[in-house]
């Protein structure tokens, strides 16, 4: 819900104008819960959660309404909810803090808004949060929780520890899977998010890239790019783009005589020559040792097309059953391939066409002839193009990132590198759709000072400013 407020708010939809919507949904349920005149305690976290119950209060005006705060005013987390309380408070409306849970008194009202904690926040409630908890639980009152009873997971419906008991959930846009187990009545409220903030990818995507704190090398993706022979700058190009999408290591397997020169383009890279000029079926097994140890492999940059590279493609790709990025000349044989891997497929529309796929001018028809191929084929496909299409036979999303100095030779195989990197982390769908963002992305960047004139290796040095999260 985060990645498409976000993205709403990219398309023209300001965040404060779906939590004013947010509010007057809560406010209508609770209409329906008690008569005009009765008492309603809003409990008010911090977040944006809270944001959504000020704006109730303000649509509550038949009631008799007080606000208790969890925590200092001056604490609350985001400008727009700290604009809703500010609101409220010069209305001279009944607002109050809690700063000591063992003082927290709800009185006796006829409904409790819990509003502490939403979607976005998992694991046992803290202070003053339990406290309260235990308070709504105990009021005898009835209990409307606001997009989630807080303390209990959004995607699980469980809890660590004391949860709000909720009668009643208003939840936001679509369900949650954790609110079917739960014995309330849940209203899906429409707050105006289009479908276009989940249809095409945008800044919000981003937000599935955040790193903890506390991780260690490795953590984030150890990617083998096996390609070159023919050429040397597109594997190169995808395994320094793997690291740039943040891969904590990027690996090339390539034939002997060029090994040493795609290690000159980066002391990076983990560079592994196998004799010969180009890729045979004799080198599968070796790589299929080295690519068990990795967490994605990226097949295909300046392999060739000669009939020994693609039998050598057919035997790794039905012997491999991990996650591979499939892209180039590689690409052909995935049709005829039976594999347990897990693919996600590159082409642009002429190599989607060889495939055996069908292509349309339209974006809009060209998606259900993707989302078709791809269901047909069982692998994701991301299709590039002005608009990119990203499918796995089911989902849809449409990137529209990017721009036409991008048809330089090179960009594809960035794009595959950064794939590889993010589905070290991310499912596959969404490292599909979240690098044709940031790839484009970084075009964008690379476009606004070379123009027409840009080369894939400015789209290269810009992919970690194509990924960076403006909020």
């Amino acid at each position: 819900m985060a990645a498409v407020d976000l993205n709403a708010e990219s398309l023209g939809v300001p965040r404060k104008q779906l939590m004013e919507s947010s509010g007057n949904a809560v406010a209508r349920v609770c209409r329906d819960l008690a008569d005009p005149g009765s008492t309603v305690a809003i409990v008010a976290g911090r977040g944006n959660n809270g944001g959504d119950a000020f704006v109730t209060a303000r649509f509550l005006k038949e009631y008799d309404v007080t606000v208790h705060l969890l925590g200092r005013p001056e604490t609350i987390s985001t400008d727009i909810a700290r604009e809703n309380w500010d609101a409220l408070v010069a209305t001279e409306a009944d607002c109050r803090t809690v700063t000591d849970s063992t003082g927290f008194d709800l009185g006796d009202p006829d409904v409790v808004i819990d509003a502490m904690l939403g979607t976005g926040v998992t694991g046992a409630l803290r202070e003053p949060e339990a406290t309260a908890a235990r308070a709504l639980n105990d009021a005898g009152a009835t209990v409307l929780a606001v997009d989630v009873p807080s303390g209990v997971d959004a995607d699980t419906g469980k809890a660590a520890g004391v949860a709000v008991e909720a009668d009643h959930v208003v939840t936001f846009h679509d369900d949650k899977p954790g609110l079917e187990s739960l014995d309330c009545e849940v209203t899906v409220a429409d707050i105006g998010i289009p479908a276009a903030a989940e249809l095409f990818t945008g800044p919000g995507d981003l937000l599935a890239l955040r790193r903890d704190q506390q991780s260690h090398k490795g953590d984030h993706g150890d990617v083998l790019v096996v390609g070159g022979g023919p050429y040397t700058g597109a594997p190169a190009l995808a395994a320094q783009a793997a690291l740039r999408a943040g891969a904590d290591l990027a690996r090339v397997a390539c034939p002997e005589h060029v090994a040493r020169e795609i290690q000159g383009y980066s002391e990076n890279l983990i560079v592994s020559g196998f004799s010969g000029d180009h890729l045979t079926p004799d080198h599968v097994p070796d790589l299929l040792e080295l690519a068990a140890d990795r967490d994605v492999v990226v097949f295909g940059p300046g392999l060739g097309n000669s009939d020994e590279t693609l039998d050598a493609v057919r035997e790794f790709l039905s012997d491999y059953d991990g996650i591979a990025v499939v892209d180039a000349d590689a690409l052909q044989v995935v049709p005829d391939v039976d594999t347990e891997a897990t693919l996600v497929c590159t082409p642009h529309q002429g190599e989607l066409q060889k495939m055996g796929g069908e292509t349309a001018d339209d974006w809009r028809d060209r998606t259900d002839l993707v989302r078709d191929f791809a269901a047909e084929l069982g692998h994701v496909l991301l299709v590039k193009g002005a608009y990119d299409v990203v499918s796995d036979g089911d989902e849809v999303r449409v990137n529209r990132t990017g721009n036409p100095g991008m048809t330089v030779g090179g960009t594809g195989d960035v794009l595959a590198g950064v794939t590889g990197a993010l589905a070290c982390v991310l499912p596959p769908l969404d490292a599909a759709a979240v690098a044709a963002y940031a790839n484009g992305r970084a075009g964008d960047v690379a476009v606004e000072e070379f123009g027409s004139g840009l080369v894939a290796t400015d789209v290269l040095e810009r992919v970690p400013a194509g990924m960076e999260v403006n909020e």
